[in-house]
């Protein structure tokens, strides 16, 4: 399976209740906060809808978020909620788009359909393309895009050194062996995170092993019970609602090879919230440290 496809399916988890996940050590998006602007700047649009990943962060962080009038699905912040969604599911829906008038809308390379992308372009309004980011050194590319489409390259300047002050080191103390899984229990698809999954960036920067990147062959791969075996991570991170869909972290203990590994053995699971683990934006330099944090705490 395709990582783009993959990741298209983490926000339409649908999830259990909080009680099924009562043994589990999570990073929600209360437990973090992004590096964001001050200053203020003319843009040379007026009406932004976003329709790509982690874009509506940004322009909240490049405070930009007066100019933004739409968004997916995926940009589920608080500070977001008043803004309309114009997606069903993942699917754009064109209509809701036009309807906005906006004068510029921002895609990446999963927003789809093709169709309705056509659609939006026929309509007279400029579509631009951002890069999608997978890794921290990704960050400072896509701010600096998406500040460029919306006429304030020097606010992406200023975020990006903001950024980068704000990623400290968090080196663990250890070299704690560490699994990425991304679950969707109610289409039974389980899957071993690998080299360029997105999350062993960011187990690099803590100073932990992504036993998955090291050892496999593809950014997402198929989850047997050898295959856990033979990793036998000692920590295990998966997505929130996620580990919901498979019943807490009681339901992962039952699939295949989790209990006997030593990360199941001791329950040291760690689930993040979907919208968080792969953003890679303004949030993340809080997010190395508060998983940081959680990987001490579950291996003590």
């Amino acid at each position: 399976m395709k990582r783009l496809g993959v990741i298209a399916l983490v926000i339409v988890l649908t999830g259990c209740a909080n009680s099924q996940n009562s043994q589990s050590n999570t990073i929600s998006q209360s437990d973090v906060s992004a590096i964001s602007l001050d200053s203020t700047t003319p843009f040379s649009v007026s009406r932004v809808v976003v329709l790509a990943n982690g874009v509506a962060e940004i322009m909240t962080s490049l405070n930009a978020r007066s100019i933004l009038v739409g968004r997916d699905i995926s940009s589920t912040e608080k500070t977001l909620e008043s803004i309309p969604v114009v997606t069903s599911g993942h699917q754009v829906l064109p209509e809701k788009v036009i309807a906005l008038k906006p004068d510029l809308v921002i895609i990446d390379a999963s927003t789809g359909p093709k169709s309705a992308i056509d659609q939006i372009r026929s309509a007279g309004i400029k579509v631009v393309q951002t890069p999608e980011s997978w890794t921290l050194v990704d960050i400072a590319i896509k701010v600096s895009a998406v500040a460029e489409a919306i006429g304030a390259p020097a606010q992406g300047v200023l975020l990006n050194a903001a950024i980068a002050g704000a990623i400290q080191s968090s080196q663990l103390s250890s070299k704690p062996r560490i699994a990425f899984l991304y679950l969707r229990g109610t289409s039974s698809i389980y899957l071993i995170g690998g080299a360029g999954s997105g999350a062993d960036s960011l187990i690099s920067a803590i100073g932990g092993v992504d036993v998955g990147a090291v050892s496999l062959p593809r950014p997402f791969n198929t989850m047997t019970a050898e295959s856990l075996a033979a990793l036998d991570p000692e920590v295990i991170i998966v997505m929130t609602k996620g580990l919901q869909s498979v019943g807490g972290v009681s339901g992962l203990l039952k699939l295949p090879g989790v209990a006997q590994t030593r990360a199941g053995k001791s329950q040291a699971i760690i689930d993040v919230d979907d919208s968080l683990l792969l953003s890679f934006g303004p949030r993340t330099p809080s997010l190395v440290v508060a998983l940081s944090q959680k990987v001490s705490a579950v291996l003590k």
